[in-house]
């Protein structure tokens, strides 16, 4: 299952181009590492953890732009369904709605459809990742005091697409039989930032029977 699942993540049909490390970086390491982790079949709630030596920046922001990478493919598989038209809101069901707002642009939180505001989220996040005052990729380049609370806003509003996708677009997901995939990369998101407290338990409440049921000790239900 962890290699298929290696592999299902590794192919280039996603609704943005992936975002790519340098070659004999600490970056590029540092990922390759997580991968061999994930290919091995290695507990998930083991494989976030820290590797010793590491630092803990460095680990969360390879993770982050490997999330990205991964909810872009997993957007990418229903984005043909996820129109206008049918998604006319970025909602997770009635009682869950999210509105776009980025300070520049969008002052005010705005409603937009889901197609709309992933689109907008996804280049923000990737303008975001490829700043090196943010995400510096010299050695020895320090992070910014703000890296760790930009990391959780970045999770946070990447969330939301499966929020989406799990409430919309998820009998696309069983057609393509990729539900397997799709339940493992949560659960690795969930997991990392669970570990790294990057990620508020009320933001979890849109999509808290399924974390209950894939993962429950993100939730405190279980040890």
């Amino acid at each position: 299952m962890a290699s298929s699942f290696a592999s299902f993540f590794a192919k280039d049909k996603t609704f943005r181009p992936k975002k790519k490390f340098e070659p004999g970086t600490m970056r590029y390491s540092l990922h390759k590492q997580a991968s061999a982790s994930l290919k091995s079949g290695l507990d998930l709630k083991e494989i976030v953890k820290l590797p010793d030596n590491e630092d803990e920046d460095d680990w969360i922001a390879v993770h982050l732009v490997d999330f990205f990478n991964r909810i872009n493919l997993v957007y990418g598989i229903v984005s043909d369904y996820c129109t206008p038209e049918s998604c006319p809101t970025m909602s997770g069901g009635p009682r869950y709605e999210y509105r776009w707002c980025d300070g520049v642009k969008y002052k005010k939180p705005t409603s937009l459809n889901a197609q709309k505001y992933i689109t907008l989220l996804m280049e923000w996040v990737e303008t975001i990742i490829n700043d090196e005052s943010i995400f510096p990729v010299q050695v020895g380049t320090p992070f910014p005091r703000s890296f760790r609370s930009t990391c959780k806003k970045l999770l946070s509003r990447l969330y939301r697409i499966f929020v989406h996708v799990y409430v919309h677009h998820f009998d696309r997901i069983i057609d393509l039989q990729a539900e397997a995939h799709v339940n493992m990369c949560f659960k690795h998101f969930c997991y990392f930032c669970h570990e790294f407290e990057l990620l508020k338990r009320e933001e979890m409440a849109p999509l808290y029977e399924m974390t209950n049921r894939l993962c429950p000790e993100v939730l405190g239900l279980v040890k």
